[in-house]
């Protein structure tokens, strides 16, 4: 029968800021590749139907990357122009997909550990939760006799501390969709926005059934700390522990250097995410994600972010640089030359 993808990537990332002045969100890199490429890789190798990406902010950056990314794969670009929430951004697909097929929604900028395979092979439509401190940041699950009964929009008294951490099965996608034109015809909002908990209460008072499906870890890409905390764990997963000589500079692992990068007389790493083209010279680099075309020359820097084409030169600090963006640091010896 086959399955459709829906991927609501159209977020500003205002949290973080410098960097998505010039990037949307799903774009920064993390481990070696954007956000949405680590969601986009697990999709595209359970071969849906038809993918279907909601754009909004730089859209046009975030079309193209897909597109050069993921050549073979049937994607269809839908532009959500004002953002009125999640459950208004799903409801522009209403037209376009076939609604008899089950359907995938997996947030853009959401990393988890989760087998989408199992989520697919389940007999109800279900709803991937993961226990946090503090569940009135987010949608929350109710539970009863092991399946869902109630779904709340960061309640101020939270029946349960089981969160919606941005992805959701549906077996088919017919009473989504009823749900959320009912919820937009009639300006049904919560916070000021068209919620998708709100269409999915719609749906559990008609009858459907949804099951909670715990996931294993949850990152999170929403501010520049948890964003380098992020690209550590991503890197300790993926990459073997051990310890690397490479001519004149040194590789602590785990890392992810990019193509063409240029590395003199330095130590990289633990943790580090560098991008394509950069220039790394008589630097210690550690916990850091380190943008495309960047240059580091004569410092150390730990928890840092340099954005794209951003140079530093100086002494051991710790930056959140937006793209061309410069900083240079000089001794008093210097100035007076």
């Amino acid at each position: 029968m086959g399955f459709n993808v829906i991927v609501p990537a159209a977020g500003i990332g205002t949290r973080l800021r410098p960097h998505t002045f010039t990037l949307p969100k799903v774009l920064l890199p993390v481990a070696g590749k954007p956000i949405i490429g680590h969601i986009l890789d697990k999709i595209v190798a359970l071969k849906p139907d038809k993918l279907f990406i909601i754009v909004g902010y730089m859209g046009e950056k975030l079309r193209c990357y897909t597109s050069e990314t993921y050549p073979d794969t049937d994607i269809v670009f839908v532009e959500q122009e004002e953002t009125k929430g999640l459950g208004h951004a799903i409801s522009l697909v209403d037209k376009l997909i076939d609604k008899n097929k089950p359907l995938l929604i997996m947030l853009g900028d959401t990393l988890v550990e989760l087998d989408l395979s199992l989520m697919l092979d389940e007999h109800y439509s279900a709803l991937a939760v993961k226990e946090v401190d503090d569940p009135r940041r987010f949608g929350v699950v109710e539970l009863d006799n092991g399946f869902i009964k109630r779904v709340i929009e960061k309640p101020e008294k939270p029946p349960s501390n089981l969160a919606i951490v941005g992805v959701y099965y549906f077996r088919e996608a017919s009473l989504l969709f009823e749900g959320l034109d009912h919820i937009i015809r009639n300006n049904i909002t919560t916070k000021g926005e068209f919620q998708l908990t709100d269409a999915l209460q719609y749906m559990l008072d008609k009858g459907t059934e949804f099951i909670p499906r715990k996931i294993g870890k949850w990152f999170d890409c929403g501010r520049p700390e948890t964003l380098l905390e992020t690209n550590k764990a991503l890197l300790e997963k993926e990459m073997e522990q051990h310890h690397k000589n490479e001519k004149d500079y040194m590789i602590i692992p785990p890392v992810n250097i990019g193509k063409n990068v240029e590395i003199k007389e330095s130590i990289i790493g633990p943790y580090v995410t560098i991008g394509d083209n950069a220039k790394i010279y008589h630097a210690i680099v550690s916990n850091s994600i380190i943008h495309h075309h960047a240059e580091i020359n004569n410092l150390i820097i730990e928890n840092s972010i340099i954005g794209e084409r951003a140079e530093v030169l100086g002494q051991m600090m710790s930056f959140s640089l937006s793209d061309n963006a410069s900083v240079h640091f000089f001794n008093e010896s210097l100035k007076e030359e």
